[in-house]
């Protein structure tokens, strides 16, 4: 199934607002989500749907709250989510990042007991689009096990980092070699192998299988580099909140326990430092060199972190939005039970 931009938009906030989710939080949800399948990162759109829908009908998130602010000190500000929706909630911690980062030069929010709040980059670049630097992370689910263990410690827990300017640089990384998404994914587009290096089995031996994967354990990206990065978005997340670590926190697939994900969003006022324009072009120059490097045997150019995604949201905005068969299945299985009229 392929669709637009607009009428995915429509179709995900029509489900959210027929279970009751207030129309603006209903419509950045569905903003949010749509986002990262125009930008080709299906693993964090629409596919998540169900399983928020889920979650909300069964009492897992409040729909209702708007969170508050526990402390703010100069550009340090700590925020208690309420287990409300996670986008809700980033959205907030994003404005308070923005307004203290202006204010003071960087800032650094931290919430906890949030919800998943999407795709990384759909945060950092609210940050970047205001001329800031914008550095998120957070804690996830326990998937992953540490470096020579196998019971699950860490979450995927991202590392994004998007800067100011026309399409300059947009990293988004999971500290797993991919994100648990992309295993959904491959489940939803009924694929019954992986590639070799993204997951292990519950003993920790590596397996290309699909659904030995999901009942496994993710693999860390680089090995122990990537329990370390993993481990440090777990301390900056939360750690520093006073949030809920590891094991403590819930899942987006685990029934009747709140997800409890702590975030943190980092600030950097480019203007402190140089004129935007100023700080734009030395960007252009660094990406300019970077790929003017010679091409390695077997590829055509070299891309920098965030050009794949820029031009899959040419592509989609211009050819409509791929939906998976089993994705879409979902959604139309919890359009149907809701009475919300399916496009097509």
């Amino acid at each position: 199934m392929t669709l637009s931009s607009e009428t995915l938009t429509r179709f995900a906030y029509q489900l959210l607002i027929a279970i009751k989710v207030p129309h603006p939080k209903a419509e950045l949800v569905a903003k949010s989500l749509v986002a990262a399948n125009l930008r080709g990162v299906d693993s964090h759109g629409l596919q998540l749907l169900p399983f928020y829908i889920e979650l909300i009908v069964m009492g897992n998130i409040d729909i209702n709250t708007d969170g508050r602010v526990v402390s703010e000190s100069g550009g340090s500000l700590v925020y208690d989510g309420q287990n409300g929706i996670g986008q809700w909630i980033s959205e907030i911690c994003c404005g308070h990042a923005i307004r203290l980062g202006r204010a003071h030069g960087i800032s650094l929010v931290v919430s906890r007991e949030s919800n998943h709040f999407g795709a990384a980059a759909f945060w950092a670049q609210r940050m970047s689009a205001a001329g800031l630097i914008g550095i998120v992370m957070c804690n996830a689910s326990p998937l992953v096990a540490p470096w020579q263990g196998k019971d699950q410690r860490f979450g995927t827990n991202p590392i994004c980092v998007s800067v100011p300017g026309p399409d300059s640089w947009l990293l988004d990384m999971a500290t797993t070699t991919v994100a648990l998404g992309k295993i959904l994914n491959a489940q939803f587009h009924g694929r019954s192998t992986i590639p070799e290096g993204w997951a292990m089995d519950s003993d920790g031996v590596p397996t290309t299988d699909t659904q030995t994967a999901l009942t496994g354990l993710l693999m860390p990206l680089g090995g122990y580099k990537g329990s370390g990065l993993a481990m440090m978005a777990e301390i900056l997340c939360a750690v520093l909140s006073g949030g809920a670590m590891s094991t403590e926190l819930g899942g987006i697939r685990i029934q009747g326990q709140p997800m409890r994900t702590s975030q943190m969003f980092l600030a950097i006022d480019v203007a402190r430092y140089m004129p935007l324009d100023e700080f734009a072009r030395r960007m252009q120059s660094l990406v300019g060199v970077v790929k003017s490097s010679r091409t390695a045997t077997g590829f055509d150019e070299v891309l920098v972190a965030g050009e794949p995604e820029w031009r899959m949201e040419v592509e989609r905005r211009r050819d409509g939005i791929p939906v998976s068969d089993g994705a879409w299945q979902n959604l139309v299985q919890a359009a149907e039970k809701l009475g919300v009229a399916v496009p097509g």
